[in-house]
């Protein structure tokens, strides 16, 4: 078979493209914990401190009913870009796909040399020469510090950085701390060195959840047996292995049968054999056949296209078909939605609670009776530095000014992140409801603020929160003068 064409051109590697991008993935999640702005992180999921920080806003664990938008950003994410480009995720994006290319193909091929080369991951080294042993041995030396640090980034973002070094100075009480380390480390040595791309095979369960996710134009790498002839019957029994057996029965089929589409699979499947779950669309295959048939001036037999373009021929692929539109309407509306609920972050913890006491009645010297209301403030200072606290009360029409602080009688002090226990007390000598039948109970608003250090009250430390002042009936009154 003779080149065609001097003029054709071999497309750029589509695996040093992964490499880039794994190389820039594992950069960004190094360093993006050790990133702060005011002391907040991009993201940290803190069970030691009861926070969540989220694009450098500090969120407390009241605050969580940011968490399931989160999670339908991930998901929903996830599950568009299946049904976009496949399972793109797994080959391009995946922590275990990165962990276990950068060993296989960066360690023992190329730094010990135990795999001869990186096309070839069909076949395993042989162990039983000791030269192969002492290479394995060298390459899992190597693993294991890089394992402990990608463990440690885990933790991270769990643990921020500035508390994880703290507590490795105490070991002795951090002792589960550094048991989840030396776990997830294990656990990625095992992943990359034993379990391997069988992981992807018969474990993620992602690769059950993409076949209900495909439809036709779904882009996957997919090969061309239009072009290249049938390899595999409809029972995927293999028909050919030979390239002359199979221009026997098709003349123009241009596959090779070279198989180094086959020999180049991570996860050891056929790529002519049709869609397979195993797939993660590292697009290996792609580059592979690319090599072999750019020597011969023809382009890929294995591209990165749909089942409507290349297996049915019934067009160009659709991208943006009404299934990707809803999934990009509803990513965009849960960001929206989770940028408002965020934008509107109080920057202070209060809960009220009234005592079990409705109220008091007291008989003062110039005869006047003083109704007070007590409550329970429970109070957290979110902020970094100690702050001072005071509240007001607001009262509906006609009332303002008659409901007023008993007790505390000046501002109080809270530490950050302590919940600070404060009762309230708010009285009132004038008569707010004459009513014979019943207790009358009336609507009022606290307000509370952090006081700023000229004194004045804090526009951004403020919250509201309703309750109600009891009012006691006529009869009350009476009895208690």
């Amino acid at each position: 078979m003779n080149a065609q064409s001097n003029d054709f051109t071999i497309p750029k590697s589509w695996r040093y493209k992964r490499y880039y991008l794994y190389a820039f993935a594992t950069i960004f999640t190094l360093v993006l914990p050790w990133i702060t702005v005011n002391g907040n992180h991009f993201f940290l999921l803190s069970f030691d401190k009861l926070q969540l920080h989220l694009a450098f806003i500090q969120f407390d664990m009241q605050e969580l009913y940011l968490m399931p938008f989160l999670l339908m950003l991930m998901f929903l994410g996830i599950f568009g870009i299946t049904v976009l480009g496949g399972r793109v995720f797994c080959g391009w994006l995946c922590p275990q796909t990165i962990f276990r290319v950068f060993y296989r193909d960066l360690i023992e091929t190329t730094i010990v040399g135990l795999r001869k080369r990186i096309k070839n991951k069909q076949q395993e080294p042989d162990m039983s020469l000791r030269k192969n042993k002492i290479k394995k041995a060298l390459a899992v030396m190597i693993a294991i510090p890089l394992s402990i640090l990608a463990a440690s980034d885990f933790i991270w973002y769990f643990v921020p950085p500035e508390d994880f070094f703290a507590y490795l100075g105490d070991i002795s009480n951090h002792l589960t701390l550094i048991g989840i380390v030396i776990g997830v480390a294990l656990f990625l040595l095992y992943d990359i060195i034993i379990l391997k791309e069988n992981f992807c095979v018969y474990v993620c369960p992602y690769s059950r959840v993409q076949s209900i996710l495909y439809d036709e134009h779904t882009v996957m790498a997919l090969y061309d047996m239009h072009r290249g002839g049938e390899i595999y019957d409809k029972d995927h029994n293999k028909n050919f292995t030979k390239q002359k057996e199979l221009q026997a029965v098709t003349p123009n089929a241009e596959c090779t049968t070279c198989e180094a589409c086959v020999t180049v699979c991570p996860t050891h499947i056929d790529i002519r054999k049709g869609l397979q779950l195993e797939c993660i669309n590292c697009l290996e295959c792609v580059d592979a056949c690319a090599t072999v048939m750019g020597k011969l001036g023809k382009p890929s037999l294995v591209t990165w296209s749909s089942d409507y373009e290349i297996v049915d021929r019934k067009g160009k692929t659709k991208y943006f078909r009404p299934k990707v539109i809803g999934y990009i309407v509803l990513l965009i509306g849960i960001s929206i939605i989770l940028g408002v609920m965020g934008s509107k972050k109080e920057h202070m913890l209060l809960n009220i609670n009234k005592e079990n006491r409705l109220y008091s009645t007291k008989v003062l010297p110039d005869g006047k009776i003083r109704v007070d209301n007590s409550y329970v403030f429970l109070l957290q200072n979110t902020q970094k530095e100690k702050m001072k606290f005071y509240f007001e009360i607001i009262t509906p029409e006609g009332m303002k000014g008659k409901v007023k602080i008993l007790k505390p009688t000046k501002a109080f002090e809270a530490k950050p992140g302590v919940r600070k226990k404060k009762i309230v007390t708010l009285s009132t000598t004038d008569v707010l409801v004459n009513s014979s039948r019943k207790d009358s109970v009336i609507p009022i608003t606290i307000h509370a603020y952090a006081i700023d250090k000229d004194g004045k009250k804090s526009e951004k430390i403020s919250v509201l929160r309703k309750s109600s002042f009891i009012y006691p009936k006529e009869s009350v009154l009476k009895a208690s003068k």
